[in-house]
């Protein structure tokens, strides 16, 4: 064979062979021409000119996760920290994630450690542990914004550890053993005030229901002693109207059963002599001073007329008006 024939031969197989790309599901290809960007080869068979077309960029449109390194950063009130992150980003369009930046991965890397000193330049050391998911969502929007001219879109942001230098750790155990320690003194305090206050308003209250107590108590006492006078007085008054009504059927007994005898005014005599005794004992048991006025020619004509009466027992009635006048005066 010819050997020119050959060469021609292999050069275009080569050229046919050269010529046909497969690209892979969610991978992208740039093509130029002649030192110019001539197309974008989509996932599947594609077909490049020989010795003319030149692939110069192959990169995936899938998902991609950034390891931001660790960075030192300078809180607002001037508290050095460091900090990581980690970012989830996708290229959008191939053609400017080649064309507008020369190295993509650096760009961004660069980028978010930018952002994030400035973020954290904003914030006091206590607001960064706290406001966590508030940098997140600040981060992903400033990345967002300044990624679009690259064709890139980030996705997520999400701060890994944020990590003060060690004299400020000890600062913050030393800072956190104080504030426990404050709280529990107010927590014991509070305690030991509402003690006092509770068992203070128990007092109180123990001697409001005693004085209560007490009062309810004294006017019980009070009303039963006036029901005990009432019922001594009317038992007294009971008492002394039976004790005259029984004198004054005894009178009209000892009178029916003397009628006629000629001892009857000796023994009325005797009879009324004893009434005035038990009368003047009576008197006479009282603390208060007596003075006592007694006519004896009344006894006697008393008695003259009790024997009178004698012989009529309805004369009896008007023994009151003929018995022995008693005057009594009591002073203090």
């Amino acid at each position: 064979m010819n050997p020119l024939v050959f060469i021609l031969l292999v050069l275009g197989g080569s050229a046919v062979f050269g010529s046909v790309k497969i690209v892979n599901e969610k991978n992208q290809y740039l093509v130029e021409s002649l030192g110019s960007y001539k197309k974008t080869l989509e996932p599947g068979l594609n077909f490049v000119t020989p010795f003319i077309d030149k692939i110069v960029y192959r990169e995936t449109i899938r998902e991609k996760v950034l390891d931001v390194p660790p960075q030192s950063c300078i809180t607002r009130d001037n508290v050095s920290i460091s900090v990581d992150a980690v970012v989830y980003w996708r290229i959008v369009d191939m053609y400017k994630a080649y064309y507008k930046v020369e190295n993509l991965q650096s760009a961004m890397v660069n980028l978010v450690l930018t952002q994030i000193r400035s973020e954290m330049g904003k914030l006091e050391l206590d607001e960064t542990f706290t406001a966590r998911t508030e940098i997140n969502e600040l981060l992903l929007r400033e990345l967002d914004i300044s990624t679009d001219p690259w064709g890139v879109k980030v996705t997520r942001v999400e701060l890994r550890d944020i990590v003060p230098s060690k004299a400020v750790q000890d600062s913050m155990e030393l800072q956190m053993a104080a504030e426990r320690k404050k709280r529990a003194a107010i927590l014991t305090s509070e305690g030991e005030r509402e003690s006092a206050v509770n068992s203070a308003q128990g007092r109180a209250e123990s001697q409001v229901l005693e004085a209560e107590a007490q009062k309810k108590a004294a006017i019980l006492q009070a009303e039963a002693e006036k029901e005990a006078i009432i019922m001594r007085a009317e038992a007294k008054r009971q008492e002394e109207v039976m004790r005259a009504q029984a004198s004054a059927q005894a009178m009209q007994i000892l009178a029916q059963q003397l009628k006629g005898n000629p001892t009857a005014g000796e023994a009325l005599q005797f009879i009324l002599a004893q009434q005035y005794l038990e009368m003047s004992q009576t008197i006479g048991r009282s603390d208060s001073s007596k003075v006592m006025f007694l006519d004896p020619r009344n006894m006697m004509s008393t008695l003259e007329g009790m024997k009178s009466v004698i012989g009529d027992p309805a004369a009896l009635a008007s023994l009151d008006t003929n018995f022995p006048k008693l005057d009594h005066h009591q002073g203090s």
